[in-house]
């Protein structure tokens, strides 16, 4: 029913609006004066005050409603003396001689335009109570993506809770350190028994969320963090509403949190609440990935220290009894210890092939062992790439007509010199010119070139790009062609990897540990230049590395 007061101290007026008022059903009140004024509107809040402009005083009883009744509408009763200055800020005007039905509209319009306003303030109200949650649930996931430190996401969780819902008090149980901890936010401070029945209710929230799992109240750490220390809860917190979720993503739990406030949970709060909850389940998982990945590594570098350190060790202990076998065939071939046969002939340079052949193989495993601890040694100095190619080509001719093979080179013609240490560059293109031999069948030809390039101008097979992608300026490059098997486009990049051999019948057949190819990587990465390789299978090889031009 709306609530009509009607001030004036005029008796007919108070008649006249009285019988209109009561005949269409409105609860009317007047007053003649604003003695009572205070408290007429305190015991009942008008929904519209008709106020007579002229009772006395009325410039102090128009502030008194405008200071106490903020939401409600003033109708003025005007005549000819009416003070325009003063009726200037009323919702609406009526006059004494006015009919009936047109102040019934004025008092129903201005009813309808009240509750139309109302409305749009509730609506309001609610759209920035939403946006503030949208805000907060932004500001929290934005927290969330920016670390992988699992006690901060539990933190942050929290924090994203207070902003949004202002709780009493948090109770989270976070299972992501190696022991369970109970962490309780409050508003105010907490006593020993109230923390010891939070840590026991955890405790059966615990047993009663994960089946077949039991907490230890003596193993639960509890973490409080106090907002307002000088007041102090009760017991009476449980009796606050409250929340409970779990944070878990598929079989990984991580623990759970439960929430109090003193005012009852919305709908909204509880949305809200719930997709925290399930927010912060996925960054936590991605951190303990993260963790186990770190963990993992640390054991790989372990392994793989270890592994270099038992190849070195071994290698080494290899390395002397190998010398004494060596010396042992070349005093024995000698002759110096007594005829050698024809037939024992053939069977010392067997072995002494086959114990140049493990030498070669410890080499590899001394140097692959020195350059990944970091120990290898280098001697820069100027040097000519021509110089290398004719050492490489003078020491491999004649093992390379031994198998019919033509091995020619086709070097460019006053390259400068540049800055290179000219043993391990040796020892890379001694390393191609041999595999290309081992692969390469009779009658066929091995060709060894040089020209100057600009990284600019290299072309190279789409899947090296990311090899050369730091190149800049003028190089060396030496290129290794043969007319041997080739290797499939799939295997490319695996010719470079430790151990790794091609699989096909004739790479078996030839050997070999396969190490040759990564420490020519390792070597030429240290001189500040790369390698690749471009092949196709059955029509040979091209295996190309550069050298800076300094």
């Amino acid at each position: 029913m709306i609530k009509i007061l009607f001030i004036s101290e005029n008796d007919i007026h108070i008649d006249k609006f009285k019988s209109i008022f009561d005949k269409n059903l409105y609860d009317f009140n007047c007053l003649t004066d604003g003695s009572l004024l205070i408290d007429t509107i305190n015991a009942n809040i008008p929904d519209i005050i008709f106020l007579d402009t002229e009772i006395k005083n009325i410039k102090d009883i128009n502030k008194t409603i405008k200071q106490n009744c903020e939401n409600t509408i003033i109708i003025f009763l005007v005549n000819e003396k009416a003070d325009k200055e003063l009726v200037k800020y009323a919702n609406a005007f009526i006059t004494p001689d006015m009919p009936e039905n047109l102040i019934v509209s004025t008092v129903n319009v201005n009813i309808r335009m009240k509750n139309a306003l109302e409305m749009l303030s509730s609506s309001n109200k609610d759209l920035a109570d939403s946006l503030y949650r949208l805000n907060a649930l932004y500001d929290t996931s934005s927290k969330f993506a920016g670390t992988l430190d699992k006690d901060k996401l539990i933190q942050y969780m929290i924090e994203g809770m207070d902003k949004a819902l202002s709780f009493s008090l948090t109770s989270t149980l976070s299972l992501c350190a190696d022991k369970p901890v109970l962490i309780l936010n409050s508003l105010y401070e907490l006593s020993d028994e109230l923390i010891s029945a939070l840590k026991f209710r955890c405790v059966l929230n615990f047993n009663s969320v994960f089946e077949g799992k039991n907490l230890d109240i003596d193993n639960l750490k509890v973490i409080k963090q106090v907002k307002y220390p000088a007041n102090r809860f009760t017991f009476t917190l449980f009796q606050y509403d409250n929340m409970f979720a779990k944070i878990s993503l598929g079989d990984t739990n991580f623990g759970f949190i439960e929430i109090f406030k003193e005012h009852s949970f919305t709908p909204e709060d509880s949305t809200c609440f719930q997709t925290i909850a399930q927010q912060v389940a996925l960054p936590l998982k991605s951190a303990t990935l993260y963790q186990e990945l770190i963990e993992t590594n640390a054991k790989l570098e372990k392994l793989e220290r270890l592994k270099s350190e038992f190849i070195s060790i071994v290698s080494h202990e290899l390395r002397t009894p190998l010398t004494s076998i060596k010396n042992s065939l070349d005093i024995l071939r000698s002759g110096r210890c007594g005829e050698v046969t024809q037939s024992a002939e053939k069977f010392l340079s067997m072995a002494m092939r086959n114990v140049q052949r493990l030498s070669g193989i410890i080499n590899d495993l001394l140097d692959l062992s020195k350059i990944e601890a970091g120990k290898m040694d280098f001697n820069f100095a100027p040097a000519n790439i021509n110089t290398v190619i004719g050492y490489v080509k003078n020491t491999l001719a004649e093992v390379a007509k031994s198998k019919g093979l033509n091995l020619i080179t086709q070097e460019t013609e006053n390259l400068p010199e540049t800055k290179f240490d000219a043993q391990r560059i040796e020892q890379v293109l001694t390393n191609l010119v041999s595999n290309a031999i081992k692969f390469t069948s009779e009658g066929k030809t091995i060709t060894i070139s040089s020209k100057l390039v600009n990284a600019d101008d290299i072309e190279i097979n789409e899947i090296f790009k990311p090899e050369i992608k730091n190149l800049s300026g003028d190089y060396i490059q030496v290129c290794v062609a043969d007319e041997g098997i080739g290797i499939d486009t799939k295997d490319l990049l695996r010719a470079f990897d430790k151990f790794a051999q091609i699989e096909n019948s004739l790479s078996r057949k030839a050997g070999g540990t396969g190490l040759g190819l990564p420490i020519a990587k390792q070597l030429l990465e240290a001189h500040n230049g790369a390698i690749w390789c471009d092949s196709e299978l059955n029509k040979g090889s091209k295996f190309y590395f550069v050298i800076p031009l300094v």
